[in-house]
């Protein structure tokens, strides 16, 4: 199994500086990592870095919070793919969710599948403030509404992923949808157990540490 191309190299931070993201450039190619996942701001940059190489670049969308309207997700998710994105990881409207409103939720995901018109959308589902059965529906919508993946969580609230909600997601989307745990990997271990539970990849800040067998102090 080859781990590296399991995991989106992460650093989403808002603080975080143009030296800082050098570095996870650098490591990402070093351990030929799935993707570097960066801020919209920083998207052209490593673009611009990566070109030659087949780690991808992974964006946020409407991050942290879900909060945004469609349209405004929508522009982001162009723009970010002008830029040089070729991924893109949006996060779902939890309220209208956890308020009942399913039909809100699938029509926020369209707008961002549409306006990424083929490059790849994982939704962030935040699993951490749902329950069981808002999980379900969550992942359900993001399948009907023509995602490529579902993902755990943005790392900015209260819990990343546990291998119960990869199993609970890989259940409920089946075995031909993508699902991506993030948050809670930071070790060797801790990406297997993902993997084996059912993730197809694996977001996390600590990459370096599980490729190295250390344990990573950082939660995301």
């Amino acid at each position: 199994m080859k781990l590296n191309k399991f995991i989106d190299h992460t650093l989403l931070k808002a603080d975080t500086t143009e030296k800082q993201i050098q570095k996870i450039i650098s490591e990402a190619k070093q351990y030929n990592f799935a993707s570097v996942c960066v801020n919209p701001t920083w998207v052209a940059h490593v673009a611009a870095a990566l070109k030659g190489t087949d780690v991808k670049v992974c964006t946020v969308i409407g991050f942290p919070l879900g909060a945004s309207t469609s349209a405004v997700k929508a522009f982001e998710t162009k723009d970010a793919i002008a830029n040089g994105a070729d991924e893109v990881d949006m996060v779902i409207n939890i309220g209208a969710l956890k308020s009942g409103d399913d039909q809100a939720v699938e029509a926020d995901i369209r707008a961002v599948v549409e306006a990424a018109n083929g490059t790849l959308v994982k939704v962030i589902i935040e699993t951490c403030l749902l329950t069981d059965e808002e999980k379900v529906r969550a992942c359900q919508l993001a399948q009907s509404a023509g995602a490529d993946f579902v993902k755990t969580s943005t790392g900015f609230s209260t819990g990343g992923a546990t291998v119960e909600d990869i199993a609970l997601m890989r259940k409920t989307v089946g075995p031909d949808m993508g699902v991506k745990a993030s948050g809670g990997a930071r070790s060797y271990e801790d990406a297997q157990a993902f993997i084996e539970a059912g993730a197809s990849r694996i977001g996390a800040s600590s990459g370096v540490a599980i490729m190295e067998g250390q344990v990573a102090d950082i939660d995301y």
